[in-house]
């Protein structure tokens, strides 16, 4: 039975979905980028509407029991948790993905990484393509979703990331994806690709700003004391692993992109370059290999 709304003197009944809003919003105040977004993400969540079912029932009131739910997914916001792991999933290139405390929350910032290698794809003639560090497969699955012909190798050395992204390849149907665990190149050995694209850990050891993030697995955030390590070692190890006029693309921080062009120059990348996200910032790092010729006795 739908609970009665509780009377507020200077307002509107405390316990409706429009007053649930407001409350949240302020208490998220400072303690998140978007309050008024999340607020509305986690109570369409809960009672399983959109944000706009949430408007046009504004005026409804809420059980104390999803208040109280409520109440907790808001105080774990405000604590860090990303709005994701609260509900469960992310959209990333339009697909819904699930995602836990185990991967990364895939950003928006990283369908570049994806756009630029569709790009490097054309539709009408059979690649493949290696995803390093994959997580829960966004870029992966991105990418076999508008490319079926591709062959899509996602390689990760968390056995339980893993284990989402295989859940979301099942999920989404998208069955042309060789999954494999392991460290970086390790599980590739000998294999030759026409595109490998990366958004490793990148992000200093010492950078405050892991202080935000600490509800996210650190093993796929922290880069190391420059934060630039996990970077080169894909750098040193992708010629061995492309073909003849292969691609490399690295997602980096926005602060980044001299040091990854300098180290792909120092590895015998050419045509190397540096492109924007949307928020204006140098995000993704990209270069061709073209392999010494063999000469023929």
């Amino acid at each position: 039975m739908t609970a009665k709304p509780r009377i507020n003197p200077d307002g509107p009944a405390a316990n409706t979905v429009a007053a649930l809003l407001q409350s949240a919003a302020r208490a998220l105040q400072g303690h998140s980028d978007s309050p008024r977004l999340d607020a509305e993400v986690l109570l369409g969540e809960l009672l399983g509407l959109s944000r706009a079912g949430l408007i046009a029932r504004g005026n409804e009131p809420c059980t104390r029991i999803s208040e109280r739910r409520y109440a907790r997914l808001v105080e774990q916001r405000r604590q860090g948790t990303p709005v994701a792991y609260l509900t469960g999933s992310r959209e990333f290139w339009s697909l819904n993905l699930r995602v836990t405390p185990a991967v990364l929350v895939p950003r928006p910032e990283t369908e570049l990484l994806v756009e630029l290698a569709l790009q490097r794809l054309p539709p009408d003639r059979p690649a493949s393509v290696l995803d390093l560090g994959t997580g829960s497969g966004a870029i992966a699955l991105a990418i076999a979703a508008e490319r079926p012909g591709v062959k899509v190798t996602a390689v990760d050395i968390s056995a339980t990331a893993l284990e989402v992204a295989m859940h979301n390849g099942r999920e989404l149907k998208l069955s042309h994806i060789d999954w494999r665990l392991g460290d970086w190149f390790k599980p590739v050995p000998g294999a030759r690709f026409d595109v490998v694209v990366a958004n490793p850990p990148y992000v200093a050891t010492a950078d405050p700003a892991l202080e935000k993030l600490k509800a996210e697995p650190c093993i796929a955030l922290c880069g190391g004391p420059s934060g630039l390590e996990a970077l080169a070692t894909i750098a040193a190890g992708a010629p061995a692993h492309l073909q003849d006029g292969g691609w490399l693309m690295l997602e980096h921080g926005s602060d980044q992109a001299p040091g990854v062009a300098r180290l792909l120059e120092r590895h015998g990348f050419a045509c190397i370059s540096t492109h924007p996200d949307l928020s204006g910032h140098p995000r993704v790092t990209l270069g061709t290999i073209h392999l010494p010729t063999q000469e023929t006795s």
